[in-house]
């Protein structure tokens, strides 16, 4: 099985990216940016600098732009020309435990914790401990009707693999804000799923490769971007989403908490009206997002 780690950085080598280096079995490609240190350097893995994206789709990368994590899409490119089974999207500021990836359930089928909620989308954080939590993307017209009912076992095929974060979790920048939390979340209450769109992220998550067509981190989004992609591949695809337990610590690069809060504001202001469309069978992507969203994604597609 061919497995891949994708991530982006500006920065010099963090721990967690020298870590994901040394993992027997996987290949780590990380995607450089303008501000990328000029001399970045790997171990093992693949390092993209701005001229390799350029070579390998140069039309794609101008569309996308510069100093943004949706270069990422880059990496999932050249996995994808690698002929990779299975990708692992993970930040540079998420050092991975010794056990990362070793649970691999994408493509699997198991007995998963199954949870029902009356709402269309579910929010995996309310499932744990920290009820004052939410994550990130979910719509927060819902928060107050958004409790989770256990069912039982159900025996599942795993296309997305959504890992935690302890430490510094990926929550609303409106929690983070509010709360400041530094979370370790119980492991006992992993794996599980349910029937209803949930958002997951590009900061820890473990993907099949038949899904990557319908997985693209759509330009400009800000903070959304990732959200809006998981909400997008669920929504072209009838797959299964189980969160996972925390396989990182999450020491999180410098924010600035009003900025993140900014970036996030139009998920504030459209995810409802998409979560809408998507529930009643009408949302239509090109509509929905820029033209260079859609331009970008047409030029993604003629990878796959």
């Amino acid at each position: 099985m061919k497995k891949f780690i994708i991530s982006t950085t500006i920065n010099p080598p963090t721990i967690a990216i020298k870590k994901f280096d040394n993992f027997k079995d996987w290949t780590l490609i990380v995607v450089g940016d303008l501000k990328t240190p000029k001399n970045y350097k790997l171990k093992n893995g693949i390092y993209l600098s701005s001229k390799d994206q350029n070579l390998l789709d140069r039309k794609l990368s101008n569309i996308i732009g510069w100093n943004c994590i949706e270069r990422r899409n880059l990496g999932i490119v050249l996995a994808k020309k690698y002929d990779a089974d299975v990708i692992a999207l993970v930040d540079d500021d998420n050092i991975p435990y010794k056990d990362w990836g070793k649970n691999l359930l994408v493509g699997k089928k198991k007995l998963i914790n199954t949870y029902q909620v009356k709402t269309p989308v579910f929010d995996p954080i309310n499932v744990t401990k920290y009820k004052n939590l939410w994550h990130r993307g979910f719509p927060v017209n819902l928060l107050d009707y958004r409790k989770a009912t256990p069912i039982g076992k159900k025996k599942i095929t795993i296309q997305v693999q959504a890992d935690f974060w302890d430490g510094d979790p990926d929550i609303d920048a409106i929690t983070r804000i509010m709360f400041k939390p530094k979370c370790k979340f119980e492991k006992r209450i992993f794996p599980f799923y349910s029937k209803k769109i949930s958002p997951f992220n590009s900061q820890n998550t473990f993907l099949s490769s038949d899904l990557l067509k319908d997985y693209f981190l759509f330009p400009d989004q800000g903070r959304m971007h990732d959200i809006l992609a998981s909400y997008f591949l669920q929504y072209r695809r009838n797959i299964n989403v189980v969160y996972n337990k925390a396989s990182v610590f999450q020491k999180r690069n410098i924010h600035t908490s009003a900025k993140d809060l900014s970036d996030e504001l139009i998920g504030l202001k459209y995810t409802t009206k998409l979560i809408n469309q998507m529930t009643k069978n009408k949302f239509n992507y090109k509509r929905f997002f820029s033209k260079r969203s859609v331009d970008a994604y047409k030029e993604y597609l003629k990878h796959f």
